[in-house]
Parts: structure tokens; C-alpha cells; sequence
């Protein structure tokens, strides 16, 4: 299996230095130029992932992986690093982050985790401990989509602690009492709406990672469902 897995990892890397040099449109390209494609197959990854269809599923991850393969080609023509580099501190991050797994003993942090959630919370306490990391929001990308945004915004915040559901529940119902306040015309300009709104959305990320559910997903599959009612009955 190593063998095969080295075989197809050289032939995609000959095969993407290739392009680089011969094809003109991959010539041309720059990771500003790239990166929109990248994120677009990330959607693509993460919508075959639920699909429960294998084959779409490695078409998916081969994508993504030429995309990490291009930009790591980026960085090596810019003498900034290469793939192996960043393979090699990805994998130092890994075991830096997984004490619990690899036995590394840092200082005044946990080592053990027994369940998802102290893996979790050990994960937040070591990231907080890195180069760069003493602001919680500093390295918070703004493009993100915004319940994603949302819910990153709110672990950064509370340092992935545990939420709890009834308080996030109680969050949401509130939220909605105010948004009531805009329906019956208590509040009727358009910067109040949005913002009542907004906290409601803001709630529901909130009751979404008390439950343990990805908020972007759940709404994915949610308008999806209503997508195929809706076409259903036409």
C-alpha cells in the first residue's frame, strides 16, 4: 500500500508540474487566481461527502488534492516552501495538537481526552498556546461563509467550552420574542430588522454547536429537502 500510495502521489506531481510549464492556462495562474477555484471544490467535496456515493466522493478528494498540489508548486517556485514543508508541518501540528495520541507532555496543559469534546477542548487550548494565536480573532479569515463565520467567531470567543443546549435554546427563544417586536411593527426600519435577525441567526449557530451540528450543513440539507418538495409539486 505505501508503494502504491508513493507511485500515485509522484505520477499527480510530475503531472502538475507539467502543466504548470506547458498548458497556458495553468501557466498563467496565481493563488489569487486559484484559490476561488479551490474553495469551489471544497463545496463540491463536502456535498459528495454527504451524498453517501463513494465513487462521487474520490472524484472530489482528487480535486481538492490537485488544488493543494498547485499552491504547495506556488510556494516552490517562490523559494517560500514546498510540498514536503508543508506536509511536514502539518504532520508537527498534528501530533503538537493530539497529546492524548502521541504522549507529547506540555506543560500545564491536558494530556488525556476521553471522549470528542475534551479532544476538542484540549485542540483550542493547545492552538491558543502557538506563535500567533494571544489574539482570539486574529487570524479569523472575513470571507468566510457566514454561519461558518458565525460559528468560528463564537468558539473563538468562549474558547471552545461546552455549551450548554438549554441556555442556547433559551438564547434562540428570546431572540425570537425580539424579532416579534419588528413584525408587529414596534420596530419597522430596516436596520432594526436586520439586526433582530441577525441575533436570531446568531442564536441558532449557538443552539446548532450546543447540539453538535454544523449549522452550514444543517441549513444545506434543509433547503435541499424543501428544494425537492417544492419540485415534487409542480
Amino acid at each position: 500500500m505505501p508503494e502504491r500510495l508513493d507511485d500515485a502521489l509522484l505520477e499527480l506531481d510530475a503531472v502538475t508540474r507539467r502543466l504548470r510549464v506547458e498548458c497556458p492556462w495553468d501557466r498563467e495562474q496565481d493563488e489569487r487566481s486559484i484559490v476561488p477555484h479551490t474553495v469551489e471544490e471544497a463545496y463540491e467535496l463536502a456535498e459528495a461527502a454527504h451524498s453517501g456515493d463513494d465513487g462521487k466522493l474520490r472524484d472530489e478528494l482528487g480535486d481538492v488534492l490537485f488544488q493543494v498540489y498547485f499552491l504547495s508548486l506556488l510556494l516552490e517556485e517562490r523559494g517560500s516552501g514546498d510540498l514536503a514543508e508543508v506536509a511536514r508541518a502539518m504532520t508537527q501540528k498534528l501530533v503538537r495538537r493530539h497529546p492524548h495520541v502521541f504522549g507529547e507532555d506540555l506543560e500545564s496543559l491536558p494530556t488525556e481526552a476521553r471522549t470528542p469534546k475534551e479532544v476538542r477542548a484540549n485542540w483550542d487550548a493547545i492552538k491558543r498556546t502557538e506563535p500567533g494565536s494571544s489574539e482570539p480573532f486574529g487570524s479569523l479569515p472575513e470571507n468566510l461563509p457566514a454561519l461558518l463565520y458565525a460559528r468560528k467567531v463564537q468558539r473563538r470567543a468562549d474558547g471552545g467550552a461546552e455549551v450548554d443546549p438549554w441556555d442556547a435554546l433559551g438564547h434562540v427563544v428570546g431572540a425570537v420574542r425580539r424579532v416579534e417586536h419588528v413584525v408587529v411593527g414596534e420596530e419597522g426600519d430596516s436596520e432594526a430588522a436586520y439586526g433582530r435577525i441577525g441575533q436570531l441567526l446568531f442564536a441558532c449557530v449557538e443552539l446548532a454547536r450546543a447540539l453538535g451540528v454544523d449549522p452550514e450543513i444543517a441549513l444545506r440539507l434543509r433547503a435541499d429537502e424543501f428544494r425537492n418538495r417544492a419540485g415534487s409539486a409542480t
